[in-house]
């Protein structure tokens, strides 16, 4: 379960960054680098920090 979350959150921070600096999807790239700490947050978590 914790590589699954790593692999997630590695996908929406790549995401994020192509967004940047296409600059045409807009307020989605943010929500996709919430979605990138929220996973990376909950990873750390659950093995205990």
């Amino acid at each position: 379960m914790k590589n699954i979350l790593y692999i997630i959150a590695v996908i929406l921070i790549i995401g994020w960054l192509l967004g940047v600096f296409a600059y045409s999807v807009g307020g989605l790239i943010h929500i996709l680098l919430v979605l990138a700490v929220v996973s990376i947050l909950l990873s750390l978590i659950r093995r205990g920090i």
